[in-house]
């Protein structure tokens, strides 16, 4: 399925949108680079100089993966959940909310500090909605009264290794 858009001064535009990746092919009279916005447009061929139409792709998703940063909040001190803990009660949180459904979806707990209980969480892109969801609602740990914060998420995991809100300049 084409969406075809008026002939302009560079020529014609396309757009496939029928699918991931999705397509944008540009043709037209321009011989040197005189594409729009975002480096769709024409190259300069490495035959004879004439122009050749080049293809961007745009994926929709990312990657499979989501991964969070994630910190559980505990007002009252008490005992620490070490990372077996930590990981059943995201499931327990999954399943309170979501039923046994939601208690299957993958999660996997890549790091975990005890010390400040924080842990970067990684879970299937289409899970990332019902994970966020349950760990937002989750309010009790051993009837004591928690709260998780999701402090970032990404598709990226390179994404987590730094915040730019917490650096420290020399």
């Amino acid at each position: 399925m084409g969406c075809g858009a008026p002939p302009g001064p560079y020529g014609n535009a396309t757009a496939d949108l029928s699918g991931p990746p999705y397509k944008v092919r540009r043709s037209g009279r321009a011989a040197i680079g005189l594409g729009g916005i975002g480096g769709g447009g024409m190259a300069l061929s490495e035959q004879g100089g004439a122009a050749a139409p080049f293809e961007r792709r745009v994926l929709r998703s990312a990657g499979e993966h989501h991964y969070l940063r994630v910190r559980l909040e505990l007002p009252d001190g008490g005992a620490r959940p070490n990372v077996a803990q930590f990981k059943q009660l995201v499931v327990s949180a999954l399943k309170e909310l979501h039923g046994e459904v939601g208690a299957a979806l993958p999660v996997d707990v890549l790091t975990y500090e005890e010390k400040t209980l924080s842990a970067i969480l990684r879970v299937v892109s289409s899970g990332l909605v019902k994970l966020w969801s349950a760990l937002t609602l989750l309010g009790f740990y051993q009837n004591r009264r928690c709260a998780f914060r999701v402090l970032q998420t990404s598709p990226f995991l390179l994404a987590l290794a730094g915040n730019s809100r917490e650096l420290v300049l020399d």
